[in-house]
């Protein structure tokens, strides 16, 4: 099996990036971070304080995160309930993070991930799988821009969803979400040693996801 590892900062094009190029190379696209999110979502809905790692792990046993491919697009289903929409709502943006800090939760959402990844030819991309998820994925990549750009292509994206939010917010969120995740004790955000930095700034979405593709056909040789 081939693996690959995309790591990145909130906005970089992770995501898109990634699940594009997992298409055109025909690997399974793995979003880690809708999984987070949906992990959120799961404790937001049981009124459970986020920061309460033992109530947070507590239920665990009961999480269901299962993601589907329909009609070409990735979902993401929380115990059968379809929450791709939910999980990009800014309150579950907030939430998130505070959830994915807990060793328990990291520990069962990477149990899966890993499965996952033994038995498919993947792409997967969050923010610390070369260095914990995947430490010895056949290909590690580190996909940046710059906050600016970042919250510009985020504000974007959640306009056209309908979601009623400005740049200025976005822009605080992206700064607040780098902060915590190079800062926080547990799998903090960093490029993995052995990975290749792609910062797509300067670059548009097509050129991005070209470069991502010819760097894992030149590091594995297909």
């Amino acid at each position: 099996m081939i693996n690959v590892a995309i790591d990145g900062p909130s906005g970089a094009g992770k995501s898109s990036v990634s699940r594009e190029a997992a298409r055109r190379l025909g690997f399974i696209y793995v979003d880690t971070g809708a999984m987070y999110r949906a992990a959120a979502v799961f404790v937001m809905q049981r009124r459970i304080d986020p920061d309460d790692a033992q109530k947070v792990g507590s239920i665990l046993p009961m999480l269901d995160i299962e993601l589907r491919y329909e009609d070409g697009e990735q979902k993401v289903y929380l115990c059968g309930e379809n929450v791709s929409q939910v999980i990009r709502t800014r309150e579950v943006t907030r939430c998130a993070p505070i959830v994915s800090a807990h060793p328990k939760l990291r520990q069962c959402l990477s149990d899966m991930q890993q499965e996952i990844a033994q038995n498919n030819n993947i792409i997967m991309d969050g923010r610390d799988i070369g260095t914990v998820v995947l430490p010895n994925a056949d290909v590690k990549i580190f996909l940046t821009a710059s906050a600016e750009v970042r919250a510009q292509r985020r504000y974007k994206e959640m306009i056209e969803k309908g979601i009623d939010i400005t740049y200025d917010d976005v822009l605080e969120d992206i700064k607040e979400r780098d902060y915590y995740d190079e800062h926080k004790p547990i799998s903090p955000l960093r490029p993995a040693r052995d990975s290749i930095l792609i910062d797509t700034s300067e670059m548009d979405y097509e050129h991005s996801i070209q470069v991502v593709v010819d760097t894992i056909k030149n590091r594995v040789g297909i």
